[in-house]
Order: C-alpha cells, then structure tokens, then sequence
C-alpha cells in the first residue's frame, strides 16, 4: 500500500529536490561567480554566439526531422503487417541503449570521405563528416526514437470508427488523415519533438566525433563548455550551462503551452 497524501507528496517533493532543484541551484550559484559584467561578455563573444546557434538551430531542424520521420515511422508499425516489422520495431530503440560515444564513432565511420555513405556523397560534392550536416545527422540519430514511442501507443489506442465515418460521407485519405488523425496525435507529437529537441540540444558524446569540432563552424554549446571546464573556468563554464538551461527551459514551456493548446483542438474537433 502507498502511504498517505501528505507522506508521498513529501517524499516526492524531497526527491524532487535532491535529483533536480539542488543541482540546478549549485550550478546557478556557481555562475553568479562570473558577475553580470563577465555574463555579458561571454555572452556577446562571437564564439559563443556561433555555438548557442548551432546547438539550438541543429536541435530545432533535427527536432522537425524527427517529428516527420518518427510519426511515419509509428504509422507503419501500427498500422501494417509485414515480415520483419518486430526487427524494425526493435531497432528503433538503439539509439537508446548504443552509448552515445560508439554513436558517433559509427556515424564518422559512416559518413567519412572514405566511409561506406560518405565516398559516395562526396562524389557528389557533399561532405558531411566534419560539417554541421553531420551534426544534424547526429543530432537525428539520438532523438529519433522519442518520437515514434510517443505518438506510437497513442496511434494503436485510436478510435477507427471516425475514420470510417469520415471516408463514408466521401472525404480521401488525405482528408481523413489531416482533419481527424493528425489533431488527435498532435499533443503526443509535439510531446516526442519537444523531447527530441530536450535530447538534441545537450548532446555531446556522438556529436563532437563527426562535428569536427571548427570554432564559429562547427563548434556546439556543450564541447565549449566542456573546454571551459580544462581550462579551470569554472564560473564561466556554469554561466554557459546557466543560459542553456534558460533556453531550454524556455523552449519547454512554449512548446508546452502549444501542446495544451493542440489538445484542447483536438479535443474541440472530435
């Protein structure tokens, strides 16, 4: 049996606070060391600048790449059979459980000039080792799955009887999937993309392999954090992981207000 109200809603404040609010508290005590003045000027440095926009613009593209994919992707899972489909369903959770590091090991190898993909794409003159393409790509491959395990049971728990209805007073596939699907998935879809961008815009293990790693080219947030941190500063390191963590949380909440929003549409349409 689970304890009383009063007893769960303390311990779930207590570890709220010890796993989430107490680091966050220290990391923002460890920045205000840097002062408003030394803030200000890591913030208007043209590196920094560069890196906040490749790690939130390559989150954001990879985050809508992701939506468009993963929804196709749980679309057939749940709606077809076909010989190999438990495979496929499998293998959509590798990017959760390959370590991020062998992630990018294996997409530089992938994509190399000399790898098996990149060889021939650089025939064509596309390089993407070593490019914010690849970043992109990197970026792709660890939220991808988000997506597809959030829309996927929502899709299998759909009502197929307003499909039906819908197709038999005339309106196409199209119209059937736009008008009446596509609301009742949109909170889960905006839920995966807003998790595919949470994951996206701190990754660091299977990015800075590909990402080549060029300041104001291909630089992310996190690697000049993590450069901060070799150079013993501290304080601006923090400051850095401070201002991500504004725009996150920024974005969580806008990307939360919209998924209300979608919700009460949905719920407006049915």
């Amino acid at each position: 049996m689970l304890p009383g109200f009063g007893l769960s809603l303390g311990y779930a404040l207590a570890y709220l606070g010890l796993v989430v609010l107490l680091p966050l508290a220290a990391l923002a005590w460890k920045a205000s060391g840097i002062g408003a003045a030394g803030l200000l000027h890591l913030l208007a440095a043209p590196r920094t600048q560069a890196a906040l926009r490749l790690s939130f613009g390559g989150a954001l593209l990879a985050a809508l790449v992701n939506a468009a994919i993963g929804l196709l992707v749980a679309w057939v899972l749940v709606r077809y059979r076909f010989p190999g489909r438990r495979l496929l369903d499998a293998l959509v959770d590798l990017p959760f459980a390959l370590p991020t590091a062998v992630a990018g090991i294996a997409l530089t190898a992938l994509y190399a000039p000399n790898g098996w993909l990149g060889h021939g794409l650089a025939m064509w003159g596309i390089k993407v080792a070593y490019t914010r393409l690849g970043i992109g790509i990197a970026m792709v491959f660890v939220g991808f799955p988000f997506v597809v395990r959030t829309v996927q049971p929502v899709l299998a728990a759909l009502d197929r009887d307003m499909e039906e209805a819908a197709e038999s007073l005339g309106a196409h596939r199209e119209q059937t999937f736009m008008r009446v699907i596509l609301p009742m998935l949109a909170p889960a879809l905006l839920t995966g993309f807003a998790l595919a961008l949470a994951r996206a815009v701190g990754e660091y293990g299977s990015v800075i392999f590909i990402a080549g790693n060029i300041p104001m080219r291909s630089e992310i947030a996190p690697l000049l954090i993590v450069q901060q941190l070799e150079e013993f500063d501290y304080a601006g390191a923090a400051a850095l992981g401070v201002v991500m963590l504004c725009f996150s949380f920024a974005l969580l909440i806008a990307l939360s207000l919209l998924q209300r929003w979608s919700r009460r549409w949905a719920e407006f349409a049915t």
